[in-house]
């Protein structure tokens, strides 16, 4: 069944308004009638099956017909700050990402990022990724939406780190054989509730002196395998680990 989420102001009792395009994808794309149902996600986090009672080009408006109380997300909340990678390989981590449970992202320069954020088309940047990030939660029946911040510089990152309960970063030279602590052994310290900061940095890795700075900031190296990913895939890994330690 299709979901939506749907902004706190269209909740009015047990009628919804669904507008934008929600309303559009409804009709265009979904092309649903009266008496079609669908599930509405309130941004508290509870979900609703709904039936459209009417449907105009503008908007779309549903009845609350039962309530759902099924919770689809991570035990843990894990942010996944990502060193701006090429292409279009941010928007696949979100996207995986939110699929995987990821609570957040933030994006950040790195000192080996190829790529550097345009400060014009940074807005326009953002709005995409939360786009990407809102379908593939709809799509993963997810109860919230994941946040993405704006491109962080890496003393950015390190500031804003201090109200995470756990600091992570995915150190390439672990996987040679340096010393970081297990996968197994770090998730034996977090707890349900617990929230969770992963640094992943852009291709090429961490510079020396970033590795440096994370430790000195409180963030333990860890080691993903003994194998060295790609940008985009040490996030999944990470997210998919933490999914089957937490919830299977």
């Amino acid at each position: 069944m299709q979901r939506y989420f749907v902004e706190a102001a269209n909740w009015q009792g047990d009628q919804v308004t669904l507008d934008g395009q929600d309303a559009h994808h409804i009709n265009r794309v979904m092309r649903m009638k009266q008496g079609d149902e669908i599930i509405c996600v309130h941004p508290g986090g509870h979900a609703a099956k709904c039936r459209i009672s009417e449907l105009t080009a503008e908007h779309v408006v549903v009845i609350v017909s039962e309530q759902i109380d099924i919770d689809t997300e991570m035990p843990i909340a894990v942010t996944i700050a990502q060193g701006l990678p090429k292409g279009d390989k941010l928007e696949f981590i979100v996207q995986k990402g939110t699929e995987l449970g990821a609570t957040g992202f933030v994006p950040f320069q790195a000192a080996r990022s190829v790529v550097k954020w345009d400060e014009k088309k940074k807005d326009k940047k953002r709005l995409r990724l939360e786009k990407i990030a809102k379908e593939a939660a709809e799509q993963s029946s997810r109860q919230t939406i994941p946040i993405v911040e704006d491109v962080h510089s890496f003393q950015m990152l390190l500031e804003g780190s201090g109200t995470y309960k756990h600091k992570l970063f995915a150190y390439e030279e672990a996987a040679k054989g340096l010393k970081a602590e297990p996968l197994r052994s770090v998730f034996q310290h977090i707890s349900s509730s617990d929230n969770v900061l992963v640094v992943i940095g852009p291709e090429g890795g961490f510079s020396e002196s970033e590795a440096d700075q994370l430790q000195e900031a409180g963030f333990a190296p860890i080691r993903l395998g003994p194998r060295i990913l790609r940008t985009e895939t040490a996030a999944l890994y990470m997210l998919a680990s933490l999914s089957y330690h937490f919830e299977e």
